[in-house]
């Protein structure tokens, strides 16, 4: 049988590479026989820039280079980042991983606070790509410890006003005079075509948008994440959020856009799917004029996922946890989609199951297991990430791989 292992990465514990590299080790062990293949991917989010530099240098038509720079972390302190620029006779473009500017991974468990932290170096990661002679610029969100709606970056492409550099929870004291700049900022990429490519497609407010949705798990209280709720709705408003487009432009655009003209974009950009993404920085590149587009079809896009899956007889996808949010633009959502119109099975392994069984499957997923299937394996799971991932890929394989003739 040819199983293709297509995961993203599992939170803080692996990257997508070490983790297909773990369920394709236990696969060979439950299943030698079956031909396994592995095709890390990402959402945007940790990992961006490293898959698409791979699949970009496999595909050696293209000049490709990963580009060192050093950008405002999100606690104001430099940091190290990477571009990956890439030309063509189609002209250059630099792909950007937000979260090397703005990841959660730059901030210690006890200073982590979203009312705080800026997202000023993805605005310094958008200068350099412009500077590097970009035609197009993609930027990959997920994965951030920010939720100030982009602000941040706006402030470093041009808008001076320091209110808009001190995190989210600032925003609810900014003035007109304080976004009076937006003009200079899109000035900054004005001739680019800018891309977002989101890790969910959750709104900018609301239940699940990027305060209610994620400002949690940043670090906020729950009275936090109400007062950063009410400050991105009081940005929306000063930079003239209008009025709620037709719902039919609402969809996130297929990533083949990409490669072809901007989709007609909504009037109202806190609504746009995508824009709650990576605390909001979806809603300020959409601001800047920006496409927002499922960061998991952009890279799958660039990997070829849907030749690669039809040509399997099985996919096994994963991630850290599979939740609601695996349902809202994420790997393991676009990998089920890809096999259900292929008719290609997909199953998932991921280090915690907590939806539903109608929900996976309604999804398209045809089974999904968890590496910890009770509470108390947690703990086990976190100090071997690799080595649990894999015994549990090794079970899956023999559920699923039938054994040869005479086996």
């Amino acid at each position: 049988m040819r199983v293709l292992v297509a995961p993203d990465s599992f939170g803080g514990t692996l990257t997508a590479v070490q983790a297909a590299e773990a369920i394709a080790e236990g696969w060979h062990r439950g299943a030698p026989h079956d031909d396994v293949a592995r095709l890390p991917l990402s959402d945007g989010g940790p990992g961006f820039v490293d898959i698409l530099h791979a699949a970009a240098s496999g595909r050696g038509a293209e000049d490709v280079a990963l580009v060192p720079r050093t950008v405002t972390g999100p606690l104001g302190d430099p940091v190290p980042a990477v571009l990956l620029r890439t030309a063509s006779d189609a002209g250059v473009t630099v792909y950007a991983e937000a979260a090397h500017a703005v990841g959660l991974h730059l901030v210690p468990p006890d200073r982590r606070d979203p009312t705080r932290t800026t997202s000023a170096g993805v605005g310094e990661l958008l200068r350099a790509a412009v500077e590097l002679g970009a035609t197009r610029v993609v930027v990959g969100l997920g994965g951030s410890a920010t939720n100030d709606g982009g602000a941040g970056m706006l402030a470093a492409l041009g808008m001076a006003s320091p209110v808009l550099r001190r995190g989210g929870g600032a925003l609810a004291d900014a003035g007109p005079d304080d976004v009076a700049d937006l003009a200079v900022a899109r000035a900054a990429v004005a001739g680019v075509d800018l891309v977002a490519a989101a890790d969910v497609d959750v709104p900018l407010l609301g239940l699940h948008g990027a305060s209610a949705g994620f400002a949690p798990q940043k670090g906020a209280t729950p009275e936090q994440a109400q007062h950063l709720e009410r400050a991105l709705g009081h940005l929306a408003a000063l930079l003239g959020d209008l009025d709620p487009p037709d719902p039919r432009s609402l969809p996130l655009a297929p990533a083949a856009a990409l490669a072809v003209g901007a989709p007609s974009r909504p009037r109202r950009w806190s609504t746009l799917p995508g824009a709650g993404a990576a605390g909001g920085l979806g809603f300020g590149l959409a601001v800047l004029g920006a496409r927002v587009l499922p960061g998991a079809g952009v890279v799958a896009d660039a990997v070829g996922l849907a030749a690669r899956v039809a040509a399997a007889d099985l996919v096994v996808t994963g991630e850290g946890r599979l939740d609601w949010q695996s349902m809202h633009g994420k790997v393991v959502s676009t990998v089920a989609a890809e096999g259900l119109a292929r008719g290609v099975p997909v199953v998932v392994v991921a280090g915690e199951v907590t939806l539903g069984r109608r929900e996976w499957a309604g999804a398209g997923v045809s089974g999904a297991y968890a590496v910890a299937e009770r509470p108390d394996q947690v703990a086990a799971s976190l100090a071997d990430p690799a080595g649990t991932l894999a015994a549990r890929a090794e079970r899956v394989a023999r559920t699923w791989s039938p054994r040869p003739a005479g086996g």
